[in-house]
């Protein structure tokens, strides 16, 4: 392989990185907990967008349960949508050889 080629695949393989990660901006992954009466979403490039509680789920007495419920849930969202963007930027670098 030549050194020209191998720059211009890896200029390609930077455009399409940079325009993966402004489209991961706008994906979203929603997890869920307690049957989604508390839902997070969070996108592709790890923010969080919302979290919503089903006001059937709170309980003054016990605020460590609705606190559990919603850091899991925020950890869940934030996993899942990790492993989206892990696979859409393996989609890319797929074709180069290199690994992710």
């Amino acid at each position: 392989m030549n050194l020209q080629k191998l720059m211009k695949q890896a200029q390609a393989m930077q455009a399409g990185m940079a325009n993966a990660q402004a489209k991961l901006a706008e994906k979203e992954y929603t997890a869920e907990s307690a049957g989604g009466k508390v839902t997070a979403t969070a996108t592709g490039d790890g923010m969080i967008r919302s979290i919503k509680i089903d006001p059937s789920v709170i309980d003054p007495e016990d605020a460590d349960f609705l606190e559990e419920l919603v850091l899991k849930t925020v950890q869940d969202a934030l996993s899942g949508a990790k492993k989206m963007a892990e696979n859409e930027m393996a989609k890319i670098t797929k074709g180069f050889g290199f690994p992710m």
